[in-house]
C-alpha cells in the first residue's frame, strides 16, 4: 500500500497539469469545437450607370421548397425561380420594360431566349404539368393556347407565389426592389449555369434617358464557398 500511494498521487498531479494546459490552450480547445459554417458566395451582378442588378437562381428543389412551400414549389415542375435584386444609386427613378426581360440559355444546339412566366401560368404548370405547352420558349400569352379558367388549386398556388414575384419595373430613387422571375427550363437545371438574365430596356425618369443593357450570369450563389 505504501508503494502504490505515491504513484497514484503522481498520476493525479500529471492529469491536473494536462487539464490546466488544455484549458488555457485555444488550439486544444478549438480542436473539438464544431467547424464554423461556410459564408455564402456573393451574388452574381452587373453594375453600371448607377444601377446594380443581382440574381440568385434557385436550382435546388429543397431550397425552393423552403422558400415557396411544398405545394407551390416551381422547381418540381421544371421551372427555375430567379430572385432579382435592383439597387438604384441615382436621385431619379428608373423604369424597366419587364416585357423584354429574358433568360439567355446557352445550349449545345445554340442560344435560346426564354420569356419569364406570369404567376398564374407557373401555378398551372405546377398543378397540371401535362396539360400545358411543353416548349420553354413559348411566349407569355401564346396565340391559340388559352390560359385556364377557374381552378381552385391553381388559384391557391398563384396566391402563394404572388407575393414573391417581381411585379413592378419601377425602381425608386436611391431605392431597392427585389422579387422572383420564373422561367420554364423543362427540368434542364444544369443549363442554368450557362444562362444569363438579359435586361435590355431601362430608362431614367422623367426624361426617359436610356441605359445600356444589363447581362447578369446565373450562378448557384446560395451554395457555400469551398
Amino acid at each position: 500500500m505504501t508503494r502504490i500511494l505515491p504513484l497514484s498521487a503522481a498520476l493525479l498531479f500529471a492529469c491536473a497539469i494536462t487539464f490546466a494546459q488544455s484549458s488555457t490552450n485555444p488550439a486544444a480547445a478549438s480542436s473539438s469545437a464544431p467547424a464554423a459554417a461556410h459564408p455564402l458566395a456573393p451574388l452574381s451582378k452587373d453594375h453600371h450607370d448607377g444601377l446594380t442588378i443581382s440574381v440568385d437562381p434557385y436550382t435546388d428543389a429543397q431550397r425552393a421548397k423552403d422558400k415557396f412551400g411544398k405545394s407551390a414549389n416551381p422547381v418540381t415542375a421544371g421551372i427555375l425561380p430567379v430572385e432579382v435584386f435592383l439597387t438604384n444609386e441615382l436621385p431619379h427613378p428608373l423604369r424597366i420594360n419587364m416585357e423584354t426581360v429574358e433568360l439567355e440559355v446557352q445550349l449545345e444546339s445554340g442560344k435560346q431566349d426564354l420569356d419569364w412566366l406570369p404567376v398564374r401560368q407557373v401555378a398551372t404548370l405546377i398543378i397540371h404539368p401535362g396539360g400545358n405547352p411543353s416548349s420553354p420558349s413559348a411566349r407569355r400569352f401564346p396565340i391559340g393556347i388559352p390560359l385556364p379558367g377557374k381552378d381552385k388549386k391553381v388559384d391557391s398556388v398563384a396566391a402563394d407565389l404572388g407575393p414573391f414575384a417581381l411585379d413592378s419595373g419601377l425602381v425608386p430613387p436611391l431605392g431597392k426592389i427585389h422579387g422572383f422571375l420564373f422561367f420554364n427550363m423543362n427540368r434542364n437545371f444544369e443549363a442554368a449555369s450557362e444562362s444569363s438574365l438579359y435586361v435590355p430596356d431601362i430608362v431614367i425618369l422623367p426624361d426617359k434617358t436610356p441605359l445600356m443593357f444589363f447581362e447578369v450570369p446565373l450562378t448557384t450563389a446560395a451554395s457555400p464557398q469551398p
